[in-house]
């Protein structure tokens, strides 16, 4: 499991959002450890927890909880009015995005691992969206903002991997673990390189927005930073493209 600890980012009488570490899993099937589990011994006092967003084990960053009916309620209302924004900032070795574009394919169980997902059409296959803007390259490396506006299970990881841009260290979707420098040094990826780092969504008492954001932990500022990236464009920016 993670040597990293989750920590609360924000608190109010109806949410918690909390920054996950790496290889945490949210949720665990057998009820072991995992951020769910966390999550109660954080806030033993909330009237109910619920986990209104999802983060695969290997990837970090912010994860929206429901205290109360009432905010489970607001977040489902939020999502189904397109209002809950969320931003991803992504390391891949593939190569560059040219421009800010929409990545649109339905996503689908793969029959011959359901622990995988696929793009394609077909009976099974769920509608997908997500908006992708390069920030910035620093050889070999390449620094994404990866917007999702739907929900699936995989879908940054299986979109960018459709679209010849598998992430950084995502083995599953044939992303690379290592990546060799000009003059010679090697990067090694130990988990897939994508980080949750800004959400904004409507404040469940009314009256204003909330929007958080969340710095990428140290593994992935790393490798930025040994490929010769400004750290500068590490910093969250706004959840919502303006």
């Amino acid at each position: 499991m993670t040597d990293e600890a989750p920590f609360v980012v924000h608190r109010d009488d109806h949410l918690l959002v909390l920054f996950k570490p790496a290889r945490l899993p949210t949720t665990h099937p057998r009820g072991g450890d995992c951020l769910v589990a966390r999550a109660a011994a954080l806030d033993p006092e909330a009237p109910q927890l619920h986990a209104t967003s999802r983060l695969d084990a290997e990837v970090t960053g912010l994860v929206t909880f429901a205290r109360t009916k009432r905010a489970n309620a607001a977040l489902r209302e939020a999502r189904r009015a397109k209002a809950y924004h969320r931003l991803y900032l992504a390391l891949t070795a593939a190569g560059t995005l040219g421009e800010a574009t929409r990545w649109e394919e339905a996503i689908a169980i793969d029959p011959v691992d359901p622990r995988r997902r696929i793009t394609g059409d077909g009976s099974r296959a769920k509608a997908a969206l997500t908006t992708a803007r390069p920030r910035a390259t620093a050889s070999p490396l390449a620094l994404l903002e990866l917007r999702p506006q739907t929900g699936r299970t995989h879908q940054l990881r299986v979109h960018a991997a459709a679209h010849g841009l598998p992430l950084f260290g995502d083995v599953h979707y044939g992303g690379d673990k290592r990546a060799v420098l000009p003059n010679g040094r090697v990067l090694t990826a130990r988990r897939t390189m994508l980080h949750c780092a800004a959400l904004e969504l409507p404040a469940v008492d009314g009256g204003g927005r909330l929007a958080l954001r969340s710095d990428p932990p140290d593994d992935f500022g790393r490798l930025w930073l040994g490929a010769g990236g400004d750290e500068m464009l590490l910093e969250p920016g706004d959840a919502q493209p303006k």
